[in-house]
């Protein structure tokens, strides 16, 4: 059973960092494909960052190439996704998300299980 759990969203100042955590207990995430999705208010889900686990491939939406990386821990079966120069327009609920392993690391429809979210605020 997937339990995808993300941490680490909070209030920062524009200009700041953070780094969020995904993390399933119930899973191995070495064959999989585990995503970063975002949504704000009134918006579609839009795709931030994945990674093919084994491969260690990494793919990033245009908005935050060159601030943003997506890494794993092996040994604690977890992805972070390290957000630096955050602006106003990167608040949002954050989730992170498990598919297929040959699925499209952009389309939020290819992915099977998602987390709960956790909720990132950068002010100006």
């Amino acid at each position: 059973q997937v339990q995808l759990v993300e941490s680490g969203g909070r209030l920062v100042q524009a200009g700041g960092s953070l780094r969020l955590s995904c993390a399933d207990a119930g899973r191995d995430f070495s064959s999989y494909l585990i995503g970063w999705f975002r949504q704000a208010p009134g918006k579609e889900r839009v795709f931030v960052a994945a990674i093919k686990w084994s491969a260690g491939s990494r793919y990033y939406g245009e908005s935050v190439k060159g601030r943003f990386t997506i890494s794993r821990d092996n040994a604690k079966n977890t992805v972070y996704l390290q957000m630096n120069s955050l602006k106003p327009e990167d608040t949002a609920v954050y989730y992170c998300a498990v598919a297929n392993y040959y699925s499209s690391a952009q389309n939020p429809s290819s992915y099977d299980y998602w987390g709960q979210g956790t909720q990132v605020t950068v002010s100006s």
